[in-house]
């Protein structure tokens, strides 16, 4: 009994010291805390920088304390940075011993990059024709008797709005661009606008777009033309994409002036006079200036870790903390014109002869930099930031850029934000250009065996438009999975880089059960999944795809899509991604190709259940942002468009409706009668279109179906086939308007009165049956699995179902042959033109 009483008693000293030691490795920040403090709760540190130098110091003496790690306890309130928190290699913990930086117990606290603005006062003058006192201003912020810069300006956490030539969400259009004297022509009949030093041109360009420091601005009549700082004025009237386009059909390039004074007439729009040290604002409905919050970014970079590739940050965690308000300065300084995904241009030219040894039709070259980030990491292992927010932010949220391995996001929010939400791996050094594989001697460098899971990210992309929720480049065993992305101004994930199918650094990438949803507010060319380049064993499955912006500016209003392989992309299982419709583009693929299948909105419904954030981060569902000011796209709809002619010109046929982006476009032909059938949006355009290229051929449009069987409603239990092949026919009512009425009323009552034909179809396993009419002619598509024949599933709508035979002896007194029909026959069977291969 003794000795058992004494083995309790050791146990509990054990349990005890232990306890009181990892205790010893606690180390509390406060905002009403002191330097000078030890840090403790009762005696806490004022800033996590001496805090994380303590914490430091406990490992370089190998003090015992630390043996079961360090917590780093940061106390509600904010914490304003006047200088990054750089986290050495020497800071790393091990596995059994990490270093962590947290949020006490039930505490928010923000690590603030920014400076608040205060002693607002109303203009005692009139400013742009406004009234005295409708604009407010206060003194600049300076550091060193110099005004602070910056491009972002927050009011009660509401990003407020540059000063800008147009009114709302409005944008002008460019007249012209000449890539000869680096100038643009623009409107220009608003004379109150005057030319200052410092003002920019926004502009947009397929994919990206693009901030320009303008150098002049010379008007003519209701004109002006615009030149540009260097460098940006060479870089983009030289490279070739993305660039200014100039468009008939959808309209020039977009654009706006900002940043000037003269700008300055809209509620929630601000200007910072940096010669007069003064910041001067128009407070929105509703906004009390002489309380407001008013927030300026200064630090670019929150927060730095970064090791060596030999002596890597290891071990070290961030939770619960939130990092806002950061600035990025290098389009004021330089301009900004990205090649993609945020990725500027530091030069950019096309090839007078086409070809490098890497790609043959390579016709432009780059070299492209990376944006800053509030939390950048480089060459580190094992860390982590969890249950973290990224708010309020300039440029890239969160980045991982060279060196890093085994990393977890996981339960964060990104909001609000610049750039990008999370960047990944290297896009591209400086000295290497763009299009080149990555190919590296050390794979330490390449960012490997990351973990992105259950992120809110929403409303990023705000500044930078042809930026994405994450963006991934050149990486390996990246997993993406379970994020929510909303609110986004291009597309959701982007992974890869290169635009090559040669074989790369990339390989095993997954990107699984996200949830990615209202993109595409600003851009298009995009997806709510894209890639690019050679990805060896990489996974694209269960992710729930849906709800795409319209978006008035876009260069190319049909180029919206679901999942989006685009150059080189090869190696890819895409399978199980639950979309509207099979909205997707194979874009020059890798000779490797990729394997799709069940692609659509009939797949497993636990799939769209079970994608986006889980438990236990569900409740930064309450985070996402939705603004439909442009409302959402119109689905495409099964539409036929016949051609009546002769000698038809297909390539041309096709080269005029390629910008109309049809979903499953398919040509038919028979005789004289050419039929162009697959999903589609504004058919009456297209049809104006192919009038202007033939004007000799009679056109007519089929759409809205008069009956419209559909196996996912009628066919109790069954599953759509992913993939279809469609039988085009072709008829004419006879030419009784009474009877072409009866046939009429026959299809609408079909489903019930008739309710066998559809069990027909059933039986048969056709996937769909739909009859278009036009004046007296029929259009009849009937759609069937794929690798399945008509000829064999046709005769399964009649067995043991006699009443078929009965609608269809109906049918044929209603029923005649086209012109050009032979005696007896009444359906024509078009035939469908292949591909070249």
């Amino acid at each position: 009994m003794f000795l058992k009483n004494r083995h309790s008693l050791l146990t509990f000293l054990v349990v005890f010291f232990t306890a009181f030691s990892m205790q010893a490795a606690d180390i509390w920040v406060a905002t009403n805390g002191n330097d000078a403090n030890e840090g403790t709760k009762a005696s806490p540190l004022a800033t996590v920088h001496m805090a994380l130098r303590k914490a430091r110091e406990l490992r370089r003496l190998k003090d015992a304390s630390v043996k079961g790690g360090i917590h780093i306890i940061i106390k509600d309130g904010t914490y304003y940075f006047d200088e990054p928190l750089f986290v050495r290699p020497e800071d790393s913990g091990t596995a059994d011993s990490p270093t962590t930086i947290e949020a006490d117990a039930n505490a928010k606290p923000i690590f603030h990059g920014g400076i608040q603005i205060k002693n607002w006062k109303k203009t005692t003058t009139t400013i742009n024709g406004l009234k005295a006192g409708a604009v407010w201003v206060a003194d600049a912020p300076q550091i060193a008797g110099e005004v602070i810069n910056y491009r972002q300006l927050w009011v009660n956490d509401v990003k407020a709005v540059r000063a800008k030539s147009t009114a709302g969400d409005k944008m002008d259009r460019i007249l012209s661009w000449d890539k000869e004297t680096e100038t643009c022509w623009i409107p220009f009949k608003d004379k109150s606008v005057k030319f200052e030093p410092g003002m920019e041109m926004f502009i947009v360009q397929w994919w990206a777009i693009a901030n320009l420091r303008i150098k002049n601005i010379e008007v003519v009549k209701d004109s002006a033309r615009l030149s540009f700082e260097k460098p940006e004025s060479r870089i983009q009237s030289e490279h070739p994409w993305p660039a200014p386009w100039i468009s008939k059909n959808n309209g020039n390039s977009a654009f706006f002036l900002n940043n000037g004074m003269s700008l300055l007439n809209e509620a929630g729009e601000w200007f910072l006079d940096r010669k007069k040290a003064k910041i001067y604002y128009i407070p929105r409905a509703g906004e009390n200036m002489a309380s407001a919050k008013v927030t300026a970014p200064v630090l670019e970079n929150l927060v730095d870790v970064k090791g060596t590739i030999d002596s890597p940050v290891s071990y070290f965690k961030f939770k619960g903390i939130s990092f806002q308000y950061s600035n990025w300065l290098r389009p004021s300084q330089q301009g900004h014109v990205p090649l993609q995904a945020g990725m500027y241009l530091l030069d950019a030219y096309k090839l007078k002869v086409p070809g490098t040894p890497n790609q043959a039709n390579l016709e432009n070259q780059a070299w492209v930099g990376r944006p800053r980030a509030a939390v950048e990491v480089n060459f580190a292992n094992n860390t982590a930031f969890e249950s973290c927010s990224f708010e309020h932010l300039s440029s890239t949220g969160l980045d991982f850029n060279k060196g890093t391995n085994h990393n977890r996001v996981q339960g964060n929010l990104f909001k609000d934000i610049g750039g990008n939400g999370i960047n990944l791996g290297v896009f591209s050094e400086e000295p290497f250009e763009a299009h080149l594989p990555l190919v590296v001697k050390d794979e330490r460098e390449v960012c490997s065996d990351e973990l992105v899971a259950d992120n809110m990210i929403t409303n990023v992309a705000n500044e930078d438009w042809g930026c994405l929720g994450i963006a991934a480049g050149f990486v390996k065993g990246l997993t993406i999975e379970h994020n929510e992305i909303s609110d986004v101004a291009y597309s959701g994930i982007s992974m890869g880089w290169g635009w090559t199918h040669t074989e790369n650094v990339m390989r095993n990438n997954k990107i699984l059960a996200n949830k990615i949803h209202h993109y595409a507010k600003h851009l298009h060319d995009v997806a709510g999944i894209y890639t690019l380049s050679s990805q060896a064993d990489s996974r694209i499955e269960e992710n729930y795809i849906d709800k795409v912006y319209f978006s008035p500016y876009a260069h190319d209003p049909f180029l919206w899509l679901y999942l989006y392989t685009d150059e080189g992309s090869q190696h890819f299982t895409i399978q199980n991604n639950w979309i509207p419709i099979q909205k997707i583009l194979k874009n020059n693929n890798g000779p490797a190709g990729n394997i799709w299948k069940d692609n659509y909105a009939f797949v497993d419904p636990k799939i769209k259940e079970n994608a986006g954030v889980r438990a236990p981060y569900a409740n930064l569902k309450k985070e996402v942002v939705v603004d439909e000011t442009w409302g959402l796209q119109e689905m495409p709809k099964s539409v036929a468009i016949e051609l009546v002619g002769k000698d038809f010109d297909i390539e041309k046929i096709k080269s005029t409706i390629k910008g109309f982006r049809i979903v499953g476009e398919e040509l038919y032909q028979w005789e004289n009668h050419l039929v162009i059938y697959g999903l589609m949006n504004q058919p009456e355009r297209t049809k104006k279109k192919l009038a202007l290229a033939f004007p000799a051929l009679q056109i007519k449009i089929y759409e809205n179906p008069v009956y419209d069987f559909q196996n996912f409603e009628r066919c109790p239990g069954v599953k759509p086939a992913s993939e279809w092949e469609n039988i085009v026919l072709t008829a004419n009512l006879v030419e009784d308007p009474k009877m072409q009425q009866e046939y009429l009323d026959y299809h609408k009552t079909q489903f019930e009165k008739w309710p066998e034909v559809a069990k027909g179809f059933c039986n048969a396993d056709f996937q769909q049956l739909q009859v278009f009419k036009n004046g007296r002619q029929l259009m009849l598509v009937i759609s069937i699995p794929k690798g399945e024949s008509l000829d064999k599933l046709n005769p399964k709508t009649t067995e043991n179902n006699p009443r078929v035979d009965e609608w269809n002896a109906i049918m044929k007194k209603y029923q005649t042959g086209v012109e050009g029909t032979k005696p007896g026959e009444v359906w024509n069977f078009l035939k469908k033109l292949e591909e070249k291969k």
